[in-house]
């Protein structure tokens, strides 16, 4: 018997279309059968609603929504397979829950097992695919995760659940759906909605208050940030903020975004906390865990923490040892405090200020150009001179990603991160996720370049094969920059924490650290796509300008830079 009738995979869809997703990430599954008939009725009838993208691996799936929703704000939806593809998207889904990253994403599974004559479901759920409730098995990594097992609560659900995962805190939800309520008839209501976006917080009176009478009376305030670059109206009042009160910008070590322009006279660099010795005010802005001891104290004075959500409850352990908050959307904060303060603030106290860190801003880009003339003028790529022809070639409106472990804390200071959104990195302790992340990333900024920064011990954890082919599949054309010293050099480093003079560390026989990794560059081959090899400064400038030749014809690049370091 036909079924031309609207059953739960429309309800799936149309909440999607009223969520304002733009895109469903999945990694397909058996039991979306509903949800694709759906979509081909939406084709059919020309009707507006999400674009679907296939994708060979859950990983990929997850991280394109994250780094989609990392640039623009908006949650997207992602459909994987049961509780073994749940498991391959586990680990990005942790990663969004550790960076805040909103998104609803779902699996299926039969509950009849083929026992209800009037429903018929293939028979693969009975013995193992079904799992009563993948639902238990990530629940300790997400925001929030439950079962939908009837049809008429499977709408409402869905948009509760995008209306959740966008709430503060932020964080990915999961729903487990029986395939049952799937097929069932499901007839639209007259009176659905277009679900409204999450209203911004905004921080007390009386503490906006309580903290400018603290900076007006600071005579040598100092501003650090980890994530604030998150949102652009969040890094241009935190750049209002700075100039109004000359007071200067470090980066945390978990700085995941542009929070800052380097071209600033108040960007003082990543983790320079030597500046903080003599602060007698700390703006501690969109905070993670900005400093390692966790329990180490900077500064003379307090310490003020500036953000919507600062007290992690993901993380196992967190130390701001902030004295006062300033609790509220970190944008609207942040014009609050600039606001309020500015009124009697002494003008002289602060231009003698202005004209003190513009100094040590100059003499620090100074500094930071000599070592990429000399790292240049070796003929050899190591981190430095990497970015320093990185810097020399990408456009202005690059937007670098990353997931390089020893390579891009060395190179970042390098790159001129000046324009909003300009750096994107996956956090959570996790490997192998970046190629898709970026590709995210791209999906949402087409009009950008997008170069994307590799270790290649963090390369050969990704699904490059999948990624690749959703690269090509989609048109979405990126970078991508192996940073290849054929080691794990993080592994050593570590290695060498532990056991300092000991065997491995003293005759370099090491476990773990060496890579015989293939020709990087070759890897893009069976989809027709180029790539290069770099071994000097100049074999990589015009690996770069080939590259992004290469994107702007629609193909993705990737360069093999053989690095001595």
């Amino acid at each position: 018997m036909a079924r031309n009738f609207h059953d739960g995979g429309e309800a799936i869809v149309e909440a999607f279309r009223n969520m304002g997703v733009d895109y469903i990430m999945s990694s397909p599954g058996s039991e979306w059968s509903p949800v694709w008939e759906a979509m081909a009725r939406q084709t059919v009838e020309k009707n507006a609603g999400p674009t679907f993208i296939d994708c060979w691996h859950e990983t990929v799936a997850v991280d394109m929504a994250l780094g989609y929703t990392a640039y623009t704000g908006k949650a997207q939806a992602v459909l994987i397979h049961a509780g073994v593809g749940l498991m391959h998207g586990s680990m990005a889904m942790l990663s969004a829950t550790q960076q805040e990253i909103p998104m609803v994403v779902m699996s299926g599974e039969s509950t009849s097992f083929g026992e209800d004559p009037t429903v018929s479901v293939e028979p693969q759920w009975y013995g193992g695919v079904s799992v009563g409730g993948a639902d238990k098995y990530v629940a300790p990594i997400v925001k929030w995760s439950t079962q939908v097992t009837s049809a008429p609560t499977l709408y409402n659900s869905i948009t509760r659940a995008g209306e959740m995962a966008q709430r503060v805190p932020q964080g990915p939800v999961y729903l487990n759906i029986s395939l049952e309520a799937m097929l069932h008839e499901w007839k639209k209501p007259d009176d659905l909605r277009m679900v409204p976006p999450a209203p911004k917080t905004q921080p007390l009176a009386q503490d906006v208050a309580e903290i400018a009478a603290l900076l007006k009376a600071s005579k040598n305030p100092v501003i650090v940030v980890e994530t604030a670059g998150r949102d652009p109206e969040a890094m241009r009042a935190l750049v209002e903020l700075a100039e109004t009160f000359a007071a200067p910008v470090i980066n945390g070590r978990a700085s995941v975004y542009t929070n800052f322009p380097k071209n600033h006279p108040m960007w003082l660099g990543y983790t320079n906390f030597d500046h903080l010795n003599n602060s007698d005010l700390i703006l501690l802005v969109s905070g993670r865990t900005p400093w390692n001891p966790p329990s180490k104290r900077y500064g003379t004075g307090k310490i003020v923490a500036i953000c919507e959500n600062p007290v992690k409850m993901q993380f196992a352990y967190q130390v701001l040892s902030a004295d006062v908050y300033l609790e509220g959307d970190t944008a609207h904060a942040l014009r609050a405090l600039t606001a309020a303060a500015k009124v009697g603030a002494d003008k002289t106290i602060i231009e003698e200020r202005r004209k003190r860190w513009t100094a040590v801003h100059d003499a620090y880009l100074a500094d930071l150009a000599a070592k990429e003339k000399a790292a240049v003028a070796t003929g050899k790529l190591d981190a430095v001179s990497v970015a320093a022809i990185a810097a020399q070639v990408l456009p202005k409106n690059t937007i670098v990603t990353d997931e390089t472990i020893t390579h891009m804390p060395v190179m970042r200071p390098h790159l001129n991160l000046d324009a909003e959104q300009s750096f994107f990195r996956v956090t959570g302790g996790a490997l192998g996720q970046g190629i898709a992340a970026a590709l995210g990333v791209k999906l949402a900024a087409k009009d950008r370049p997008v170069v994307f920064f590799v270790g290649d011990g963090s390369f050969l954890y990704n699904p490059i094969i999948q990624a690749l082919g959703a690269s090509k599949t989609y048109e979405i054309p990126i970078t991508i920059v192996v940073c290849n010293n054929a080691k794990y050099e993080a592994m050593r480093k570590g290695h060498v924490i532990y056991y300092e003079g000991g065997v491995s560390d003293t005759t370099k026989f090491h476990y773990g650290v060496n890579i015989a990794g293939p020709e990087y560059h070759e890897l893009g081959v069976h989809y027709g796509l180029k790539g290069f090899k770099a071994e000097t400064p100049d074999e990589l400038k015009k690996a770069l300008e080939n590259a992004l030749a290469e994107n702007r014809a629609g193909r993705t690049a990737i360069i093999n830079a053989v690095m001595v370091k």
